[in-house]
């Protein structure tokens, strides 16, 4: 069957292939140390999971509202208020089975064949998939562990043409754990309304922050009427798998949604949306425990990837991934990150899996208990250690 053009311009998350090639391994009796999922490798909180089976035991099993049901709108326009600081009205609120479909009807609603899109590299492969799959032609920025793996406002200033019609960022970012400051955002922001640029920020880690503030772009001044903010449940509270994922977007772009929402998957499960308002107005404890326990997990990995040889890796302001330098091995992260699998059984993400600038980097999250993460850096400076510098 003769497929359509559209369809060899979408890419792919080349992080479900290295999972898969991790567990292939796995099924011949080698013990393999996964460090390449990007979850959290905790149990969803109790409350959230007693909430979905109220709802289910009471009904909540047949189709709701596109754009969500009214319970969960009202839950996240006060919690968005309340902690992205900037007015959110119910109206604005649109709720996804997972995140990923805010990518998809950001760009769908917006661009075209002709348009650019600029998009940070690395980044979440996705942004730059869904450019192309629309027609319209990816633009990415650099973005450099030299720079805190910050986007650079002056690259991005760089990048904009007369075609430029978005700007996508993820803050904080994966694969880095970066953290855009508000300096940095205030020039994004600026470069916006000069040149009458959407905006799509990606804040599924906002939350996951260990130093300093995560600010939203919405927040500033002139933002708000041209931002679509990206968040949702999977990584605050340990919901991957409930695919619960949000968008705050200007209230000329809700017919848009509503429409593409009502094209694609019609609406999302009732009962998931009773227990993720539980979640947002429900107690805080297990995500702060949570965070806690990713901070501890960080400075365990980063200390111990800069003790081995040949890499250097900062430290990270949010989410739960490192992206060292391993240039200093020798290898290229596409070379180190299959050296570890298969002589070393870690399994970790090369660099390029996330933009053609990571290629002397390994995305390695640190979603895992710290027994696994300090077995895992002991394995991987035995496999990393022999290579000649």
């Amino acid at each position: 069957m003769r497929l359509a053009s559209r369809m060899h311009r979408l890419g792919t998350e080349t992080a479900f292939a290295a999972s898969a090639r991790a567990r292939a391994l796995e099924a011949t009796g080698r013990d393999v140390i996964h460090l390449e999922i990007g979850e959290p490798d905790f149990d969803t909180p109790a409350n959230i999971r007693a909430a979905a089976e109220r709802a289910i035991a009471d009904g909540w099993t047949h189709y709701g509202p596109a754009l969500g049901l009214p319970v969960l709108r009202e839950a996240i326009a006060v919690d968005a208020a309340r902690r992205k600081g900037f007015p959110v009205s119910v109206d604005q609120v649109v709720v996804t089975p997972g995140a990923k479909p805010i990518m998809f009807y950001a760009i769908m609603a917006l661009c075209e064949e002709g348009d650019e899109v600029i998009y940070p590299d690395p980044g979440f492969p996705i942004y730059e998939s869904m450019a192309r799959f629309v027609g319209a032609t990816g633009v990415p920025v650099p973005i450099r562990q030299e720079h805190g793996f910050r986007m650079d406002p002056d690259d991005v200033a760089a990048a904009v043409s007369p075609r430029t019609r978005m700007i996508v960022f993820n803050s904080p970012a994966n694969p880095t754990g970066g953290v855009m400051p508000r300096e940095d955002l205030e020039r994004i922001a600026a470069l916006a309304v000069e040149h009458d640029l959407a905006v799509l920020a990606d804040e599924i880690y906002g939350r996951i922050v260990y130093e300093g503030e995560h600010v939203s772009i919405a927040s500033l001044p002139g933002m708000a009427e041209r931002t679509i903010v990206l968040d949702g449940f999977s990584k605050t509270y340990a919901m991957t798998g409930w695919r619960l994922g949000y968008a705050i977007v200007p209230e000329g772009l809700i017919d848009a949604f509503n429409g593409l929402v009502i094209n694609s998957v019609s609406c999302t499960s009732s009962f998931s949306q009773i227990a993720a308002a539980e979640a947002l107005t429900g107690p805080q404890d297990a995500v702060d425990a949570m965070i806690g326990e990713f901070r501890v997990r960080r400075d365990l990995i980063v200390d111990g990837l800069n003790a081995i040889p040949g890499i250097s890796c900062l430290r990270p302001q949010g989410a739960f991934y490192v992206f060292p330098d391993v240039s200093g091995t020798g290898l290229t992260g596409e070379q180190l990150a299959d050296r570890v699998l298969y002589d070393g059984g870690v399994a970790v993400l090369a660099g390029t899996a996330f933009g053609q600038v990571g290629r002397d980097h390994v995305r390695i999250s640190y979603a895992n208990s710290q027994a696994k993460i300090a077995a895992a850096l002991e394995r991987i400076r035995a496999v990393v250690a022999p290579i000649p510098a």
